[in-house]
């Protein structure tokens, strides 16, 4: 079920951000084909015969605002390479966190998403001269830029327009690429999680050839049978248990998952309908959900070091109020008919090679 959820989120999302393109395209927010007017300054002069050369970027406010329909304004200046290409001119931000107002910013990452810096190409030129005689840049929408054939040499300032690369489908390419780098992120958790797993699980077959988990069944009966009555006399999954709350109440949780995981292995081998879970399962998961944490992580613990003791307190808190919660959620949802007719116990019925359960409800 919870893979019909997460497939039916995903379309939702990718539905939405269709919706949300096609709407830029028709609101033709990112103006493709279209050149922004700009004046770029030459600190040092214009070098004809250089391939690029240091150069200021600037942007009017009032034409920004007028060409893009937007509400924000870019900085006063930017500090750019100008370059000369085959196809004519182009400019580039030198700093790439230079704060830039939607949409520059969406076009700077979805033009350059390598670098994550905006460039684009300029042309044509609507004024040459020097830094005192420059005008105010022409209305927005200007005809379609052609490549600069030529700079005057020694110019201080040029007015032109500034083209960047198509804009389309920004939103459904967001989500894709987020999937594959969760995909990514998944991939790499469950690589760094196999070692874990490899050690605590030989740990655990050493524990239980040693007689250590029959042992520790024994001594946490009396306090965990209440809440886990199908659970057979002396049966390993009771020990599965216990160590795997432990290591969550020590802040273990990497050594949780395996004990977690053996737990429920045991579990499932005393359930004869597999694909429902029993109460005893559902027990287990509430608990493990409610982070039961008396020791705060290692993690947090690595982060802010001494000051961990100033935060005791409200885990311990937290972590007794969201226990609390999860035993009473549990057991009160398994008591109503509703649940208690999807119980794979309800009538008394065992897996083939369960044992009956302890008399008493299974406490010793």
């Amino acid at each position: 079920m919870l893979n019909y959820i997460w497939a039916g989120l995903i379309i939702v999302s990718l539905v939405f951000a269709l919706a949300a393109d096609v709407g830029d395209l028709a609101r033709d927010t990112y103006r493709n084909g279209q050149a922004l007017p700009v004046t770029v300054a030459f600190p040092a002069g214009y070098d004809a015969d250089a391939a690029r050369q240091p150069a200021l970027l600037r942007i009017d406010a009032d034409a920004f605002r007028q060409f893009y329909g937007a509400e924000g304004a870019p900085e006063a200046e930017y500090p750019a390479t100008f370059r000369r290409t085959d196809a004519g001119f182009e400019i580039r931000l030198d700093d790439a966190d230079a704060p830039l107002p939607a949409p520059l910013d969406v076009i700077r990452d979805a033009t350059n998403p390598s670098d994550n810096v905006l460039q684009g190409t300029l042309g044509p030129t609507l004024k040459l001269g020097r830094e005192n005689a420059y005008t105010a840049p022409p209305a927005p929408n200007p005809p379609t830029p052609q490549p600069v054939q030529s700079f005057d040499p020694g110019m201080e300032v040029v007015s032109t327009g500034l083209t960047f690369a198509p804009v389309r489908f920004v939103k459904l390419g967001d989500i894709t690429q987020a999937a594959l780098d969760f995909a990514e992120t998944a991939v790499t958790i469950a690589i760094g999680l196999v070692g874990v797993l490899v050690l605590f699980l030989g740990l655990l077959k050493i524990a239980e050839d040693a007689g250590i988990v029959r042992a520790v069944v024994r001594l946490v009966r009396p306090v965990l049978g209440p809440l886990f009555p199908d659970i057979p006399r002396d049966h390993p999954a009771m020990g599965m248990i216990a160590l795997n709350l432990a290591a969550n109440v020590f802040g273990l949780g990497n050594a949780a998952t395996p004990f977690g995981i053996k737990a429920m292995e045991e579990l499932q081998k005393l359930n004869p309908e597999p694909e429902t879970a029993t109460d005893s399962m559902v027990m287990l998961l509430a608990l493990n959900t409610a982070s039961v944490q008396l020791i705060p992580p290692l993690t947090l613990i690595a982060i802010i070091g001494i000051e961990t003791n100033a935060v005791y307190f409200p885990i311990l808190f937290t972590t007794m109020g969201s226990l609390a919660v999860a035993i009473i959620a549990a057991k009160t949802l398994g008591r109503l008919r509703r649940y208690r007719e999807t119980d794979p116990l309800r009538h008394g019925l065992r897996a083939p090679d369960a044992a009956p359960p302890a008399a008493g409800g299974g406490v010793a």
